[in-house]
């Protein structure tokens, strides 16, 4: 596993020029109150090229005439608080997760920095970041550096990682499956009558069975007029006959997302307006599917989805000009996926083979009670796409197929 954040390193090294460092932080988690910490996640450019998920590391990366050097900073040994807390990462732990051979103490860094600054002509830091731990970071740095420029690492890893490698995808791969029974489950066990979070619950346990430790974000389980809500959470209201629920949801797998949307009928029955909308928005999402391929500009795509709604809009009786389709349908049908839900990476760009996108095309009508989206997770290939996505059902056939033959008693 160490060799991919190996080349990882590699990539983004290759990208310096002579005298260039980079510094990148681990980052920590926020107090929640006392001494209560929120769940640390660690920061995907950091675990991007180390693989480790611990707090409060820092690596400088940097080139030189005589080459590349990658230096790992670790708290030191934390004595008895390990048997509160659990034991900080030791040098020979980080060097077997990050092929880092070079580990010294946080407490040497100050030091470090000083010295690399009388050669550095330019200093890369992560200025998407947004917590109070970097800015602080960043503050130091400009301490010791001084009048030097400062450069954004940001894009430099926005178009590094929205390329996958083959193993990544296969960690989107899992985390999409993982998703899929989750949301099966939910289908197997939703009635009418009952509150949304009740359905929710049941794809946490499938999560929670299977290993997963975080979702990759909060779950949708907006029913009726909810539905209509794009990023509706509070999963707080009791569901009615003849409701869809729409769910929105996704596993996260070795620190990448799975990303799913299905809507389906409370009582596994459409009714046939619901039908009717459900299969244009279907049909939609087949359309852009099929146009996925390099060299497709990513903004096209929904372009593609918004002719073909006005068309459909207008046979509904919905919408007489194309400004008018934003009253129901508002978002883009697409997003980056990757070690973040809406991972990093330029919309603006053409489609290439490696990148891994979402497939939501939703419909969201509130004079009806119906809001419907459908989104899978695709891999664009060398002559197309492949959907990674592919074993979760989305027909209303097989929907209601399924609800009738696996609901429980």
């Amino acid at each position: 596993m160490k060799e991919n954040f190996i080349l990882n390193r590699k990539k983004f090294l290759d990208k310096l020029e002579n005298n260039d460092l980079a510094v990148l932080y681990a980052g920590k988690a926020p107090v929640k109150r006392g001494d209560e910490f929120y769940p640390f996640t660690p920061d995907r450019n950091f675990y991007y090229v180390t693989g480790i998920d611990r707090e409060n590391l820092i690596l400088v990366l940097g080139k030189t005439e005589t080459g590349c050097f990658e230096r790992l900073y670790i708290e030191p040994d934390n004595g008895q608080m390990a048997r509160w807390v659990g034991a900080n990462i030791t040098a020979k732990e980080a060097q077997e997760i990050s092929g880092i051979e070079d580990i010294k103490l946080l407490d040497e860094l100050s030091d470090d920095l000083k010295s690399l600054a009388l050669s550095t002509k330019r200093l890369f830091m992560d200025f998407e970041r947004k917590d109070l731990n970097i800015k602080e970071l960043t503050a130091e740095m400009r301490g010791v550096f001084g009048g030097i420029p400062f450069e954004d690492l940001f894009p430099v890893f926005a178009q590094m990682r929205v390329i996958k490698e083959k193993w990544e995808i296969e960690l989107i791969r899992k985390a999409g499956d993982i998703t899929r029974l989750g949301i099966e489950e939910m289908m197997k066990n939703a009635r009418p009558g009952m509150m949304e979070y009740e359905i929710e619950a049941y794809y946490d346990y499938v999560l929670r069975k299977n290993g997963v430790k975080d979702r990759a974000f909060q779950t949708i389980a907006a029913s009726g007029i909810n539905g209509t809500v794009l990023h509706y959470i509070n999963n707080s209201r009791k569901t009615e006959e003849n409701d869809l629920i729409l769910i929105d949801a996704g596993a996260q797998w070795g620190y990448y997302s799975g990303d799913i949307s299905r809507t389906f009928p409370v009582n596994g029955k459409f009714t046939p307006l619901q039908k009717t909308v459900y299969n244009i928005v279907l049909k939609g999402q087949q359309l852009i599917i099929d146009n996925i391929k390099p060299g497709v500009m990513y903004p096209e795509l929904n372009e593609m989805l918004k002719e073909y709604y006005f068309d459909e809009l207008k046979k509904l009786g919905l919408v007489k000009t194309k400004d008018e389709v934003f009253n129901y349908y508002f978002h883009g049908v697409s997003h980056f996926i990757g070690a973040e839900t809406h991972d990093v990476g330029d919309r603006s760009q053409s489609l290439k083979p490696g990148m891994v996108i979402s497939v939501e095309p939703g419909l969201y009508i509130q004079e009806w009670r119906i809001g419907i989206r459908i989104e899978d997770d695709a891999l664009v290939t060398e002559n197309g796409c492949e959907i990674l996505t592919q074993n979760m059902i989305k027909t209303v056939e097989d929907i209601e197929k399924f609800m009738s033959e696996n609901r429980n008693a």
